[in-house]
This record gives C-alpha cells, sequence and structure tokens, in this order.
C-alpha cells in the first residue's frame, strides 16, 4: 500500500448502534475508505443513507463471507471492524483472518479459550488481529489508575452498568480489568466472615485472585464501570463513564491503522498506546 492510499474497511455490525458510529467515523476519515457494510436491517439500503451522512455507494448486506473475499480480492491490507455478536464473533473473525483481511474487533463475549485459538490461528497465517473489549482511552486510563491503586489495597470489587441491549455478562471491560489486577500477583478480599447468599449470585461473580464482579443492564445508560477499592476507614472509587459511543471513534480509528503492521493478535488496546 502506497503513502497515498486510503485504508479498506470492511464494517460488520453496521446497522446497530455501535456499528452507525464507526460508519460515521470511517467515511469522515482522509486516510481510511469504506468497502463493506453487514447488518442484519435495512438490506440493500445505501448504509450512508441509512446512518444519516448522504449516499455512500455502499449497499447493506448480510453476506459477510462475499464481502470479505471481494475486499481481499481489490487490496492487500484491507480491514474488518467487528461490533456484532458474541454468538458469531468467532467464526467472524476465523473468516476474516482466512481471507487475509485483518479483524479489529469490539464485541466482546468470547472466552479466553477462543482468544487462545483465534490467537494461533492469526499467526499461522502472520495476520494481524486486535480484540479491544474496549476502545475508550479513558477506560484505559481507569484501569492503569486501578492497576496502582491496588499495591496498596486488598479489597476491591468492580460493577459495569450497560444498557439492557448488551447481550454478554460481566463486560469485557470488567473481565479484562480483574485479568489485569489478578496479573498482579497478589490475593484480594481475604475472607473475614463465612459467607452466606440468600439470593444465588447477590454477591457477583468471581475472577481470578478473588475479585467480584457486578453487572447491572438498564435502559438509559451507554457504559459505566466502577472500580472500588476499601480499606479501614476509607474506600477509593475509580469511575469511567461513556455517555456517548462516540468517545469510542479514536480507539477505532487508532486499531485500523496499527492493525495494519501487526503480524500476530493483539489483546487489549492499552498494548497498542
Amino acid at each position: 500500500m502506497t503513502n497515498n492510499a486510503k485504508i479498506p474497511v470492511v464494517v460488520s455490525g453496521a446497522t446497530g448502534k455501535m456499528g452507525r458510529e464507526i460508519i460515521k467515523a470511517i467515511a469522515q476519515s482522509p486516510d481510511m475508505s469504506l468497502v463493506g457494510a453487514i447488518g442484519r436491517q435495512y438490506l440493500g439500503e445505501d448504509i450512508g443513507e441509512v446512518v444519516g451522512i448522504g449516499e455512500l455507494e455502499i449497499p447493506v448486506t448480510d453476506n459477510l463471507e462475499v464481502v470479505l473475499a471481494q475486499a481481499a480480492q481489490e487490496s492487500q491490507l484491507p480491514v474488518m471492524v467487528d461490533v456484532t455478536h458474541p454468538s458469531i464473533i468467532y467464526d467472524n473473525i476465523r473468516s476474516a483472518i482466512a481471507y487475509g483481511v485483518r479483524p479489529v474487533v469490539g464485541t466482546t463475549g468470547l472466552s479466553e479459550q477462543q482468544i487462545a485459538e483465534l490467537a494461533i490461528f492469526a499467526d499461522k497465517a502472520s495476520t494481524g488481529c486486535i480484540i479491544a473489549p474496549n476502545f475508550s482511552v479513558g477506560v484505559i486510563l481507569m484501569q492503569q489508575a486501578a492497576i496502582t491503586a491496588a499495591k496498596y489495597f486488598q479489597h476491591v470489587e468492580i460493577i459495569e452498568l450497560h444498557h439492557n441491549q448488551k447481550a454478554d455478562a460481566p463486560s469485557g471491560t470488567a473481565i479484562k480489568t480483574a485479568q489485569m489486577l489478578s496479573e498482579l500477583g497478589q490475593s484480594f478480599n481475604p475472607p473475614l466472615v463465612e459467607e452466606k447468599e440468600h439470593l444465588s449470585g447477590a454477591r457477583g461473580a468471581t475472577y481470578g485472585e478473588n475479585i467480584r464482579i457486578h453487572s447491572l443492564r438498564v435502559p438509559g445508560i451507554v457504559a459505566r464501570q466502577e472500580v472500588i477499592f476499601g480499606a479501614l476507614g476509607e474506600t477509593l472509587k475509580i469511575e469511567h463513564n461513556a455517555s456517548d459511543r462516540t468517545c469510542y471513534m479514536s480507539g477505532v480509528l487508532l486499531c485500523v491503522r496499527k492493525v495494519l503492521a501487526l503480524k500476530s493478535l493483539v489483546y487489549g488496546l492499552e498494548k497498542l498506546l
């Protein structure tokens, strides 16, 4: 690809709330070119008209493999941005890599085993892939602040809140945060009493080094996460609040640009900053 060539981008999940914002961001980016829009609604309609930015001459289709094959045929470095559903994301990523299209994935819900399998597949194909549980730079800063605070607190719990149309729980961001804290090599929340749940799940899910995660799903929220630390006589709450999906777009565009230079899978936006 020459320095003046634009990065061809396929958006999978284009008609969803997140996908619509990504379409706008790609269309307005001077170094990118939208070449495909995959969705389940508005089939055959121009995606630019669907998202309200005018005609882009890209019709919505539900045939991902045809679009991937065409993108790979027309360019050496196409990218797929996927924000679909946990039930199909694994197959979408494998299909993209098989066609030589570099996946940038914001869909959460992949298991650790699936991510490991995809890493092997991407490595064998020497194809870059980025899986980002969250595209917000603010979230990365929240996680880094939590890592710093964890050095001084033994007790921590995570509360994550999302809109009630989110399919998976806990969120990928909460799992990633708990994973980062667990990798510090220390144990959290030493038991002081023998707990008993009168309702199953009342104390949330447990991840890694005994870190509790609580998930809330209510309308009126885009995304919010709180990491709450406690010690004798004090608490520390680190919170990130996404009030609009536009906050994710700088991370999406960064990943589209960065994935071109990769030959393997990268998990987490923080590794690219």
